[in-house]
């Protein structure tokens, strides 16, 4: 089931019963214009037009209340007082879109009347209604346009994905298998304010909890699962049964299903793993998270919350997307012959919904953790448009950095490289975006998506209050430094003395 956004009409008692009935005519008119489009992600739901403060207000707690709304859309077809909107405005809890748009594309010069401009008087009524959103201080988006438009719809949608990212968050269950990576700063960070923030509850439990499902994972089981590998994936010979190393893929299996089962009981959305706390595991989880990964499900590694918690957001932003979205860590450089490019991947985690072709199921040694060669899908990640965020806690607020990237296909294939991994140009050069990356302390874990662009980021960072630092075709480090230091003197001021 799709997530909703609430289609909000103003109008007031003053124009007339008749008057009223065009303007809820029309504002159906819109909804379906919207709707047709094929390009939103979330359903419209439609509501009666509102004409005084007890019925605004009303809808308005009735969308806190519902959780399958995940944001509003206002629009003042005719002049609706604005007064009449601050009780219900000053309650809203979900995301707010103000959509500034009028039913006729054209005017009609010739036959135009008073009567025409009464009732298409948008532009009056959503000026005012502006106001008072700013007199409130309220955050939200304002779309201008024609609703036909597909730039319009495309806005719409970008923020409509956001809203069901920060709605995910509300209700995301994190859990942290140990504890995050010894003596690493970044993967820090403050849980009890980022569940205030954004909602997301995280917990850590025993490794030993886990090891104890996949141990009771059915030989049954087991046995489907291997046969959907075979299926899925380009099966390594010494991986397919009667190999060498089939009973480690028998164990991958047994991994996957024990996580599988923790997290579906739990309730939980998004996890952590960490290499130096694996227990009785006898392999670090690869080919288990990819797959869970692929299914939407948030990860972080060396118990990376923060990252693990983005990345859950984002899946759910992405979603209806024939791209893909994974955990991804910067790792190395190519500074030339010809342009600059990352090479990003991760130990075993990166998530196959961004592989270029299918992908192939390996085993070899991970000479880290002190474990079983562990199991790993390896592929090269699909080229073309996307991002890399990543979001860090600086003590006083959270910080999302954006680069746009483009991947790319690496220049030569990687035989000695046995992990899935993304090589990209990221904007507006490698050593800009480095040095802009660095400079904002963003970390070195981070969401590689393709199925969400920088708007919809940037609209996510504005619904959750969070900082937000863009890297793209226009930064230069001296201009990013400056918005550092002109950011940290607002959010110092913002937060009162």
């Amino acid at each position: 089931m799709k997530p909703q956004l609430w289609f909000l009409t103003g109008s007031q008692a003053l124009y007339g019963e008749e008057t009223l009935d065009q303007v809820a005519g029309q504002s159906l008119e819109i909804q379906r214009m919207l709707a047709s489009s094929g390009g939103l992600s979330c359903e419209l739901a439609g509501k009666p037009v509102l004409t005084e403060a007890a019925a605004i207000r009303r809808v308005l707690l009735e969308a806190n209340a519902d959780p399958s709304c995940v944001g509003v859309i206002t629009w003042m077809h005719t002049f609706s007082p604005a007064k009449m909107w601050i009780t219900g405005l000053a309650g809203l809890r979900k995301p707010l879109l103000h959509l500034h748009t009028q039913l006729n594309a054209a005017l009609p010069w010739q036959s135009i009347d008073m009567d025409f401009m009464n009732l298409n008087q948008a532009a009056h009524g959503d000026r005012e209604f502006g106001f008072i959103q700013t007199r409130l201080g309220l955050a939200r988006k304002t779309v201008a346009g024609h609703a036909a438009d597909p730039a319009v719809v495309r806005r719409i949608d970008e923020w409509a994905r956001a809203a069901t990212g920060a709605a995910h968050l509300r209700s995301l269950k994190l859990a942290r298998f140990g504890d995050n990576m010894r003596d690493v700063a970044v993967t820090e960070g403050d849980k009890v304010e980022a569940e205030l923030r954004f909602g997301v509850s995280v917990n850590a439990y025993g490794v030993a909890e886990l090891a104890e499902r996949v141990d009771a994972s059915s030989t049954v089981d087991v046995d489907e699962l291997v046969a959907r590998y075979a299926d899925e994936y380009v099966l390594a010979p010494e991986l397919a049964s009667g190999g060498e190393r089939y009973e480690a893929l028998r164990y991958a299996a047994r991994i996957e299903l024990g996580l599988r089962s923790f997290l579906t009981e739990g309730g939980f959305g998004a996890f952590t793993t960490n290499f130096e706390d694996l227990g009785p595991l006898r392999q670090l989880p690869g080919l288990a998270v990819q797959r869970l990964m692929a299914e939407g499900y948030g990860f972080g590694g060396e118990g990376d919350w923060k990252t693990s918690a983005l990345l859950a957001a984002v899946k759910a932003m992405g979603r209806g997307s024939d791209r893909g979205t994974s955990f991804m860590e910067d790792y190395t450089y190519h500074f030339g012959p010809g342009e600059p490019r990352i090479l990003g991947a991760h130990m075993l985690e990166v998530c196959p919904s961004i592989a270029a072709a299918r992908p192939s199921c390996e085993i070899h040694p991970l000479g880290i953790g002190g474990r079983e060669d562990p199991v790993r899908l390896v592929f090269d990640a699909a080229p073309g448009p996307g991002v890399v965020a990543g979001l860090t806690d600086l003590g006083d607020r959270f910080r999302l950095v954006v680069n746009e990237i483009e991947v790319v296909p690496p220049d030569a294939p990687l035989p000695n490289l046995p992990v899935a991994r993304a090589v990209w140009r990221p904007s507006p050069s490698l050593s800009t975006s480095a040095e802009s990356w660095i400079t904002a302390g963003g970390p070195h874990h981070t969401v590689l998506t393709q199925a969400v662009g920088s708007a919809t980021l940037h609209d996510f960072a504005h619904l959750l209050g969070v900082e937000l630092l863009a890297i793209d075709s226009a930064t230069t480090t001296a201009a990013f430094a400056d918005r550092i230091r002109w950011n940290q003197a607002y959010y110092r001021l913002a937060q009162g003395f």
